[in-house]
């Protein structure tokens, strides 16, 4: 009896150090570098959508976010989706040291995670910065990262299809990727390229990273959507869930100098000025051929509406204006900008998204929606993330994007929609065993340290 009694206690014990081990063992803590910029819905989009992935496959990990920057509401729609979240904003000071709160999130967190985007621009220098003063590891989800298009040294500011860039960055020497990037990827423990052109140029260029793999953009986790709003909309508007299509606009080169009213402009922003005057109304003409086509054959209605806040003009002038009058009058011109929130809940009730911007497509994916990507050649690789995933059927060269082409594929989409929606639904299903796969990895670098 002596010895069972002793048994039991020992094992009492034993579980209640467990416990009380468990108790005092903390949750992860991931500092989020994103939120890059508010005038564009991706940008936006691609915060809510990474919280929603860590949301589903590593719910224990606290999130701070390190936002560029969260204007036009987009910080009001992440507090009320993501209650748990904390947002740490400030930079580097002249010394090169965070500015507070930042330098507290800095000695908080495990891990660093930069989300998706078109590189890191400017912002590598602060990732290094993390990386050299707290010696904590550091990680990329879903980055593109072209080595062809562009302004700068041996970059081409014409870009070129998908498969001239694939050609072009194959041919470059092993030593090509600058010092600043190679720094960062190097010292990373994992680095989530969201398409194959820029992984093949990665691993073409031997960097040391443990874990180089194909990882989506995280806007294709979003689940945040604003249904009032947006069936308020439709309503106001006549636009009948299933019976029509949204259609968006983009410049070759967004017009940065000019949204943030630039009285000198530099050479760079000349020359993205002349490449745009040469080409938005070429760059325009099938997805207007589309709409007259779309219209005239189905009696239907389009939106015409913005990815970005310079867009909400783009479209008027491109989209709506020099449409026939009897089309004109079935085409709803958004005039205002939106939340990714809003554009998710009205891309949800849409036949079909059709965009030149490359975001509002995922979104349209995301919500169980056909999508168009028409890409233009300057926008990097990233489009090639569609044949990636699985749309390849979906995405067009804007310059053989003609209403010729794209209207058979619409029409087939309005045939049996039944069929495209099975379509985006294994899509889907594609992308989410990716995103598993994403934070497993997030999961493995930061267990250890807890």
């Amino acid at each position: 009896m002596k010895r069972r009694h002793f048994l039991a206690s020992a094992a009492t014990a034993a579980l209640g150090a467990s416990l009380r081990g468990a108790a005092a063992k903390r949750p992860p803590r991931i500092l989020l570098r994103g939120s890059w910029q508010s005038v564009n819905i991706g940008d936006i989009g691609h915060t809510p959508g990474a919280l929603r992935v860590f949301e589903r496959h590593f719910p224990e990990a606290e999130i701070t976010l390190w936002p560029g920057d969260l204007g036009h509401g987009s910080r009001e729609m992440l507090v009320k989706n993501f209650p748990r979240l904390k947002i740490a904003q400030g930079s580097l000071d002249a010394a090169g040291q965070p500015t507070a709160p930042l330098a507290k999130a800095w000695a908080d967190a495990d891990l660093l995670v930069c989300g998706s985007g078109s590189g890191m621009g400017n912002w590598h220098g602060h990732v290094h910065a993390f990386r050299a003063a707290t010696g904590k590891p550091i990680g990329v989800l879903g980055l593109t990262t072209d080595p062809v298009s562009g302004f700068g040294p041996g970059r081409d500011p014409e870009g070129g299809t998908l498969r001239s860039l694939r050609e072009r960055s194959r041919r470059l020497p092993p030593d090509h990727l600058s010092a600043d990037w190679r720094r960062v990827i190097d010292a990373a423990s994992f680095f989530f390229s969201r398409d194959s052109i820029s992984l093949d140029y990665l691993r073409s260029q031997r960097v040391k990273v443990p874990v180089l793999e194909l990882g989506p953009d995280l806007q294709l986790g979003m689940h945040v959507r604003d249904d009032a709003t947006a069936a308020a909309y439709l309503q106001r508007h006549g636009l009948e869930p299933g019976k029509f299509i949204c259609v968006l606009p983009r410049l070759r080169y967004t017009p940065y100098h000019r949204m943030r009213g630039d009285t000198q402009l530099m050479p760079d922003d000349r020359a993205k000025d002349a490449i745009n005057a040469r080409t938005v109304a070429s760059d325009h003409a099938g997805l207007r051929d589309l709409i007259v086509a779309y219209v005239n054959q189905t009696g239907h209605r389009v939106l015409a509406c913005p990815e970005m806040t310079y867009e909400i003009a783009l479209a008027k002038e491109q989209l709506v204006d020099p449409l026939p009058a009897d089309v004109k009058k079935n085409v709803v011109w958004r005039d205002r900008y939106w939340l990714p929130d809003e554009a998710a809940s009205v891309y949800a009730q849409a036949l079909a998204v059709v965009s030149i911007e490359c975001h509002s497509p995922l979104i349209a994916l995301h919500n169980g929606t056909p999508a168009f990507h028409v890409r233009n050649p300057t926008d990097t690789c990233k489009g090639e993330m569609y044949r990636d995933f699985g749309a390849g059927d979906w995405l067009f060269e804007v310059e053989e994007a003609s209403g010729a082409v794209l209207w058979p594929r619409l029409e087939a989409i309005l045939r049996d929609p039944s069929a495209a929606k099975a379509k985006v639904k294994a899509i889907m299903a594609g992308i989410e065993s990716r995103q598993r796969r994403m934070i497993e990895v997030v999961r493995a670098t930061v267990s250890p340290l807890i």
